[in-house]
Order: C-alpha cells, then structure tokens, then sequence
C-alpha cells in the first residue's frame, strides 16, 4: 500500500517536522510512505484566491485511483480504532490513499470534492503543520493496530 500526505506550507517553527519524520520512518515497516509538500499561495491574492489556488495545486498532484482523505475539522470523527478498520479495507482493496492537509486558510471547496472521505483530526482548529504530524502519528497507530502491535493501549 502507498500513503502520500500532501500538505500545503512548510513547517518554519521547527516544532513538527521532527515528529513527522520519525513517524514517517516508522511507517516504513507498514507502507511505501511519500511526503509532498506544495508552496504557498501569495498572500497579496487573498485568502478566497489563496485556498483555491493551493486546492488546484492538490488535485494537480492526485493519481487515478487514489482514495483521497481531506483533513477538516467539519469532517467525520472517528476512533484510531475506526480509522485503522477504514484504512484496512482500503487496503484489502488494494487502494493507495491520499491525505490532503491544505494551507493556513484550509482547503478549497474543490478538494473536499474530489474527496473519498473527510476526515477530522479534531473539532478544534489546528495548525496546519500540527493536523500533518498528527495524521502521521495516526497512520502509525492505525497499522500497530491492524498488526496487533502493542503501540496503542486504547
């Protein structure tokens, strides 16, 4: 199975990135993983012209076939239980799976769209950098699960 994670920004803080890539090397061991991340859109366009312009850039980098999961906070809840029965299924079918974690401003109409599923990480708003560190944490939860692993002690 192949998971990509494409987010829009790049983390300038320093706080995510190291937890994204520790997540990321442990989910080697369960899936081909690529990280994407896209630039910006210019803040001078404004933020109705940002969102869809970084939303363009998204589906420009999705694949036929792919399942695609757009990160909201107005998307459906579930469990890390839930989410890793969800992911099994995708792959039992056989299906690669994208997660798209737009910008500062969220993601375009057009991406919730094109989505298979629209997923919350929470119902509060979360920086956009934080809402990728906790997919990846999340996706590697989801697989110790689906293996029995001892990770998660629900």
């Amino acid at each position: 199975m192949k998971i990509r994670i494409i987010s829009v920004g790049k983390d300038r803080s320093g706080l995510f990135e190291p937890g994204v890539r520790e997540y990321a090397s442990r989910l080697e061991h369960y899936c081909r993983l690529e990280l994407v991340e896209l630039g910006e859109a210019p803040k001078s366009r404004g933020i109705g012209q940002a969102i869809e312009e970084e939303g363009g850039r998204i589906l420009g980098k999705l694949k036929p076939g792919e399942c695609c999961v757009a990160l909201d906070e107005r998307g459906k809840a579930l469990t890390s239980e839930a989410l890793a029965d969800w992911l099994g299924r995708q792959q039992s079918a056989g299906r690669d799976v994208v997660f798209c974690v737009g910008g500062a401003n969220g993601l375009s109409a057009a991406v919730k769209q094109r989505s298979d599923l629209t997923l919350s990480l929470s119902a509060l708003t979360l920086p956009h950098r934080l809402a990728r560190l906790l997919i990846a944490e999340q996706l590697y939860r989801a697989f110790t699960i689906l293996r029995g692993e001892p990770y998660h002690r629900g």
